[in-house]
């Protein structure tokens, strides 16, 4: 018995196969895109919302010279614990 086959139907199993693992490949993908780890920085934050945090506006002092070390450090750990 002969069968017509369309063009786009692959009948040998291993097409089918390496179709199915490369579906699973993009799902994976798609799903690591979209649920996976995200590696934010406070800066990338402060780009995305707008909004400065605390311990952003703190560095920003310190570099400026308002603020010595000691106070630097001390405000840094109150910021952290809270």
């Amino acid at each position: 018995m002969h069968y017509n086959y369309h063009p786009m139907y692959y009948p040998d199993p291993f097409m089918h196969f390496l179709f199915i693992v490369l579906i699973i490949v993009f799902i994976a993908w798609v799903a690591r895109a979209a649920f996976g780890p995200r590696r934010w920085h406070r800066r990338d934050m402060r780009w995305m919302t707008g909004h400065s945090s605390a311990l952003d506006i703190l560095e920003e002092r310190y570099a400026k010279g308002e603020i010595n070390k000691e106070e630097f450090e001390s405000r840094r750990k109150d910021i952290l614990a809270s």
